[in-house]
């Protein structure tokens, strides 16, 4: 499983790109510019990077919306890219026993795989960096937990504290399941009330709930993903004490299992560098309507 030990076809979007109107010397009004949309494809498996210098290029020539079009300037997003791929390598230490407030967790887990060796660790830190892009796009600070410049984790205790450093607006952290064949569709899984120990999430169970609401409905409309069907009751939404990434936050934050590793029809999907930008774009504008409504 994905969890912290044991925790642990929409379009292609589109980018823009300037067209402006000249007006004809004679004609005593000003003329007002406007943007145009072009379509650009992914490449398949091709990994996202950071945003580019330019304002309209992002992973796979997609781009989101300019900061004119509903900035968010001043807003902080932290993305916890689940796992690590190094992890494995290193079970002494991330078999550590941390302190989630209401219990003692592993630091972290190796994470799931698929069938033919494709690594969770892989898929999160992928998703990660098109979401950070998406995001920078529209103005926002984003920080990662971490870059794939660690050897191993960090422990489910940091990714929380680095959130809460940042005093992130928003944060969210990227996995994939990996539950039995046959369970398929992807689920949110949103803060319990917990007050013990170093935990005290009551004051982000409310706005959690909301930002798990917004990602679960972007996610879906943008990948046609369905909600979980062995985990949520078809909500596609869970609850959750025992999760030190979630027990530990003081800022808003959700996970999100965007697919089951272990199933085949998923596991086609989560390999795909295509729909891999679709996830990050249906995560983002969940992240973007809940920062737009905060």
């Amino acid at each position: 499983m994905s969890y912290e030990g044991p925790e642990d076809e929409a379009p292609q979007p589109r980018s823009r790109r300037a067209l402006t109107l000249t007006f004809a010397a004679l004609v005593p009004v000003a003329l007002l510019g406007w943007l145009g949309w072009s379509a650009l494809g992914d490449e398949p498996g091709r990994p996202a990077t950071a945003a580019s210098p330019s304002a309209s290029a992002a992973p796979g020539g997609t781009s989101g919306p300019s900061p004119s079009a509903g900035s968010l300037a001043g807003k902080v997003v932290v993305i916890d890219p689940g796992h690590n791929t190094g992890n494995f390598r290193h079970t002494a230490e991330i078999s550590e026993q941390v302190d989630v407030g209401n219990g003692k967790k592993e630091c972290d887990t190796t994470g799931t795989a698929t069938d033919a060796g494709y690594r969770e660790a892989e898929f999160t830190l992928d998703v990660a960096h098109r979401l950070r892009a998406l995001l920078e796009e529209r103005g926002a600070t984003v920080k990662l937990t971490h870059d794939g410049d660690r050897k191993w984790g960090p422990c489910v205790d940091e990714r929380a504290r680095i959130g809460n450093t940042a005093h992130a607006d928003a944060a969210i952290s990227l996995h994939a399941d990996g539950s039995a064949e046959g369970n398929h569709g992807f689920h949110v899984i949103m803060p319990g009330s917990v007050h013990a120990g170093a935990a005290d999430t009551r004051p982000i169970v409310a706005p959690s709930a909301k930002l798990g609401a917004r990602v679960a409905a972007g996610y879906r409309s943008t990948t046609g993903e369905p909600f979980s069907n062995y985990l949520g009751d078809g909500t596609g939404m869970v609850t959750r004490t025992d999760l030190g990434g979630l027990n530990l936050s003081t800022v808003p934050k959700v996970f999100i299992e965007c697919g089951n590793m272990r199933d085949t029809s998923d596991a086609a999907l989560l390999t795909s560098g295509p729909w891999r930008q679709k996830a990050a774009q249906g995560i983002s504008e969940g992240i973007v309507s809940f920062l737009h409504e905060s």
